[in-house]
């Protein structure tokens, strides 16, 4: 008996040794096979990102292609638009010397005038943030005429207010993206605040230059909102076109742009006296002189005792007082865009006043720098 349970547990012995060895070669078998899956995996995830790195960089591509493509169309429509906008101003502005001692037709052209800067001013925006150029400018200008010139290129011009303390001028190559900046700002401050409120405009020095301060009386901005102007405003890099909404938003874009090219700050984070937004341009010290642009010279009328208009430079462009419908009257040639404007307190006769006083009388020229609209438009680089 006992022989055959020595028998039974040494076959026992034996097979649980067996089935050990078979164990150990399954187990080593499937690590085998698991480092052989997991070498797989790798390739397959090694595989899987240089495909989607090539995919995203086509995506990259085909984007920056499309959006070239559109800014080039735009960019070409645009410029077709602005031809026909010279145009039109020009075409205005010989009507307006034709028919200047009618105030009621003068009144009238203004409106047109009028809306054809708003015009102007919106398709040099656009051009500009297709990789279009403001040409070169030869004048410098006084901080208080620039902000008169953004004034006078937003709808409701009229609810603007502007308040200097500073005696500084803004250099030529930096007169014109200011102004377009600042429209694009009051523009923003009078859309977005109610019809009777003021837009406020304080000019004041600061040890680092010039503060252009716009105030309004408006709900203000949300945090978003905010965060995606503050991002448009100090990326100074490309913007798609695609990316700024429905219908497009170009003013934070195209005021970022302009700034970061030029060397000037813009911020709209602050929130104003009334509640609304508060934008502030800091222009700094290198973009200003202390030579303030002269007076234009006035004559006197040896019979009316009226002053008249000494005779423009050819480039020039005047501001000379206001119509019946409040709108600026201008004096404009074709080359340039900003315009010069009377001087806070200076006498303007209504033109709505019994008519004893018509257009060609109006006191103009009692103030302001011939600051011409001497932009040079020829395509190219922007290295002025």
């Amino acid at each position: 008996v006992l022989l055959v349970v020595l028998i039974a547990a040494i076959f026992a012995v034996m097979r649980a040794r067996r089935t050990n060895i078979q164990l150990r070669a399954n187990n080593n078998k499937l690590h085998g096979d698991m480092a052989s899956v997991r070498g797989q995996l790798a390739e397959l995830q090694t595989t899987y990102s240089s495909v989607s790195t090539r995919h995203a960089a086509d995506l990259e591509e085909v984007r920056r292609d499309a959006e070239s493509a559109t800014k080039a169309t735009l960019k070409s429509a645009v410029g077709t638009l602005a031809t026909l906008a010279e145009e039109q101003l020009a075409l205005l502005d010989g009507l307006q010397q034709k028919y200047g001692d009618d105030h009621a037709v003068l009144a009238d052209l203004m409106l047109v005038d009028h809306t054809g800067s708003q015009f102007s001013r919106r398709t040099k925006g656009i051009s500009v943030l297709c990789g279009g150029w403001l040409g070169r400018r030869d004048r410098d200008a006084s901080v208080y005429d620039v902000a008169r010139s953004a004034q006078g290129r937003i709808r409701d011009f009229e609810r603007v207010k502007v308040h200097s303390q500073a005696s500084v001028a803004i250099t030529s190559r930096a007169v014109e993206p200011v102004a377009m900046v600042l429209a694009e700002l009051l523009d923003n401050a009078t859309k977005y605040s109610a019809p009777g409120t003021p837009v406020e405009i304080n000019i004041q020095a600061v040890p680092t230059g010039i503060c252009l301060i716009v105030d309004d009386a408006g709900l203000g901005m949300d945090q978003e909102t905010k965060a995606r102007a503050a991002s448009l405003l100090t990326t100074g890099g490309s913007v798609d076109i695609t990316s700024l909404g429905d219908p497009p938003k170009f003013g934070f874009a195209l005021s970022g742009k302009l700034a970061a090219h030029y060397g000037f700050h813009v911020s709209v984070d602050a929130v104003s006296p009334y509640g609304g937004v508060r934008a502030v341009i800091r222009v700094p010290e290198n973009l200003l002189t202390a030579d303030v642009p002269a007076p234009a010279p006035v004559e006197l009328d040896e019979h009316e005792g009226e002053p008249i208009a000494a005779k423009p430079a050819p480039v020039a462009s005047l501001v000379v007082g206001q119509t019946a419908g409040g709108l600026p009257k201008r004096r404009r040639r074709r080359n340039g865009s900003v315009s010069v404007v009377a001087s806070p307190g200076v006498d303007v006769p209504d033109l709505d006043a019994a008519g004893e006083e018509t257009a060609s009388r109006l006191k103009a020229f009692a103030r302001g720098t011939l600051l011409g609209r001497d932009s040079d438009n020829t395509e190219g680089p922007q290295n002025q």
